[in-house]
């Protein structure tokens, strides 16, 4: 049997790829620091914000896996490149956007093209690299654009913000969209092995339906947004559309989404991990992001200097990951990162931040580097056990893990965090009861009552908000070590029985 020759162009595929994923990345974390100034300029309402902002997520995760299936049927390059199109077009919309209306048009069609990407790039990687050597090398690269754009997305939108207009935050994907669009277009090959079958578009809609709903409503429910009486009729109707959706793709010959994928402990592995991994990263931002500003009154900027050490190890890990999969298997790698990451989250929940040293920047560092490592190796056992014919399918089923994890990473710790702050914070004598009820919620809302109360007893509700908070994110950081230490074990059975490098068309 002959041997299929490695491509070439390989390297520069990985590049024209990696550059195509960076502004998808970067749209999931550079708003939320443009959120107030675009909020003033739009006139935009409370409810119009959390559209905004939410909108971008919520589709996304229901149109991921229907957009890998269709480029395993059509050809990744025809879908990646017609997402890199309707992103560039819909990042120049959001960017010239008049009304709160307009702009959630903008991010819906923005969430349509990042859908259409982010499982082709993973496909093109997987039909690119045959070696698994260099397949966990490249899968390592374009972890390290994942785990670094991510967080470094507010501090470019915050650069971008000094500058210029809130647009600008959406008009900077413009300029990489023309580079990549015609890069991707010579560098992609133009023939390509698809699976048979048509694209149901019945059933795409049904999961399309059914994500939107279940993840909204978990968002809502959790997120305290809307009461039981609206949250629960709308997740009924989603677990419902999913379920008849799974029976659909159960009876039927060519299904969109082959369900067999799931018996494969490796990518049951991966999508586990990266949801997860995910979902602690966002919410170990969040919560140290509002510890160093409200707590230790550090301006956004200084904030995210704080967490430079995170953002450097974590465009570290990818590669790292690779070398170390490629040199000591997948499942020795993929667990000692997670039980490293638990044992940084534990350290980080008992660090006093008024006087950290070098003990905070050591563990944030040690932190990001062992999740974006767990990211990758979540990567690597996915792609790694899917065939060239399913990496496209399997590359979305990975994508919304991402998107999962980290929309609902925010919305739990938020959750948890809000219970177990209000149980910690002690109010000062003299409270009338309406600001005592708001102040309970939020660190936030601490601030926000206290402007309502004199000087002195603002102050001191303050002073109780900070305690309660330290507090708070102690308790929080040690639940995720927690999490993350259970995370290991199930990770270290589930590998245990598989091939870590299988190659080839399953």
């Amino acid at each position: 049997m002959a041997v299929r020759q490695p491509d070439p162009k390989r390297w520069l595929v990985l590049l024209a790829v990696m550059l195509a994923f960076l502004p998808v990345v970067l749209d999931m974390t550079i708003l939320h620091v443009a959120v107030p100034t675009l909020t003033q300029a739009l006139g935009a309402s409370n409810t119009q914000v959390l559209w905004i902002i939410d909108i971008y997520p919520l589709l996304m995760a229901g149109l991921l896996v229907p957009m890998g299936t269709l480029a395993d049927r059509v050809g990744t390059r025809r879908i990646l490149l017609a997402g890199l199109a309707i992103f560039g077009l819909a990042s120049a919309l959001a960017a010239a956007a008049p009304h709160p209306a307009q702009l959630i048009a903008a991010r819906m069609l923005l969430a349509l093209g990042g859908a259409m990407i982010m499982p082709c790039v993973l496909g093109v990687i997987r039909r690119t690299f045959e070696d698994p050597a260099e397949r966990g090398l490249a899968l390592g690269l374009w972890g390290t654009v994942g785990a670094a754009g991510a967080a470094v997305g507010p501090l470019i939108g915050g650069a971008l913000l000094g500058h210029f207009w809130w647009g600008s935050v959406f008009l900077i994907n413009v300029p990489v969209m023309l580079i990549v669009l015609p890069a991707c277009w010579l560098l992609l090959p133009r023939q390509e092995r698809i699976s048979s079958g048509h694209w149901a578009i019945g059933q795409a809609v049904l999961l399309i339906l059914g994500m939107i709903a279940t993840v909204y409503a978990i968002k809502a429910g959790f997120g305290a947004k809307q009461p039981v009486a609206v949250v629960l009729p709308v997740l009924l109707l989603g677990l419902a559309l999913l379920t008849v959706f799974a029976r659909l793709q159960l009876r039927s010959p060519a299904p969109m989404l082959d369900l067999s994928l799931f018996s494969r402990p490796a990518i049951v592995a991966g999508i586990i991990m990266a949801i997860v991994a995910s979902g602690s990263l966002a919410g170990v931002e969040l919560t140290l992001a509002q510890e160093l500003q409200y707590v230790l009154d550090k301006t956004p900027l200084q904030a995210g200097l704080f967490m430079v050490p995170l953002m450097a190890a974590a465009a570290l890990g990818g590669p790292v990951a690779g070398g170390l999969s490629a040199r000591f298997g997948l499942r020795p790698v993929a667990c000692l990162s997670l039980a490293i990451s638990a044992a940084a989250l534990a350290g980080l929940a008992g660090t006093d931040f008024h006087d950290a040293g070098l003990v905070a920047p050591v563990l944030l560092a040690l932190l990001g580097l062992a999740l974006s490592i767990g990211l990758t190796a979540s990567s690597i056992a996915i792609m790694s056990a899917a065939g060239t014919h399913e990496a496209g399918a399997a590359g979305s089923l990975e994508a919304t893990g991402y998107e999962l994890g980290g929309a609902l990473g925010i919305t739990l710790f938020g959750v948890f965090m809000s219970g177990v702050f209000g149980a910690h914070l002690v109010l000062p004598e003299g409270i009338p009861d309406p600001l005592a009820d708001q102040a309970a919620r939020s660190i936030g809302d601490v601030y926000i009552a206290a402007q309502q109360l004199g000087a002195e007893l603002g102050a001191a509700l303050i002073t109780a908000g900070k305690g309660a908070f330290s507090a708070t994110h102690s308790v929080l950081l040690t639940a995720a070590a927690l999490l993350m230490g259970l995370l290991t074990v199930l990770v270290f059975f589930l590998l245990a029985p598989t091939r870590e490098t299988p190659d080839g068309d399953r």
